[in-house]
């Protein structure tokens, strides 16, 4: 692989250090020109040094141990990464929410999230993303571990809020994450309030 400049070798450099993660184009201007880092990415995409997400997104390719095949990012890594390239919030709605947390396994047929954007679908091969538009009661929770939780606990409801489930979010969650959901527990539903004290004690951390 012949990368060829130093903006390109600083744009590698930077997808490095964010563990896989996509990053949007407007986080390397700093590097130099926009022409020369457009033309940098070009280039290392054309190469196959990095790979075009969507457009304006890139990531380093990824290989599976196992298989020695490139990976795919997950799609919550994906449309947070737009998501931060768009200036918006996205949280997953709740049957995903439950999904990503481990406390349900069941897989969701359709990716769904809320946005403070607009209603959309976004294609991010081999994902099809639902964005829909929600208002302040849920995109003003702060954080993202705490609209997670929020989320997972409506699509539960509260005869599904099983101690099992709130000993799973106990043991999964971080002392910052809990704190997060006392900080944000103003925006839960009369119902979840204990759960979420319950999850956030330090009794039992």
């Amino acid at each position: 692989m012949n990368v060829a400049s130093p903006i390109a070798e600083k744009v590698l450099a930077r997808l490095g250090s964010r563990q896989g993660t996509a990053v949007s184009a407007r986080e390397f201007l700093d590097l130099g020109e926009r022409a020369a880092v457009d033309q940098a990415l070009s280039r290392l995409v054309r190469q196959g040094a990095i790979r075009r997400v969507r457009r304006g997104l890139y990531e380093l390719p990824r290989i599976g141990k196992l298989l020695n095949e490139p990976m795919v990012q997950s799609p919550d890594e994906l449309v947070h990464a737009w998501a931060r390239k768009n200036g918006l919030r996205v949280v997953p709605s709740g049957a995903h929410a439950a999904n990503l947390l481990g406390l349900s396994t069941q897989v969701p047929a359709q990716i769904v999230y809320y946005t403070n954007g607009r209603t959309r679908v976004l294609k991010f091969d081999p994902y099809s993303i639902k964005l829909l538009n929600r208002g302040p009661k849920t995109m003003d929770v702060g954080g993202r571990m705490a609209p997670l939780v929020f989320q997972a606990l409506r699509h539960l409801g509260r005869s599904g809020v099983t101690p099992k489930v709130i000993n799973r979010l106990r043991l999964t969650l971080s002392r910052k994450n809990k704190d997060e959901l006392k900080d944000n527990i103003g925006y839960a539903a009369a119902w979840m309030i204990p759960v979420i004290e319950q999850v956030a004690s330090r009794e039992g951390s």
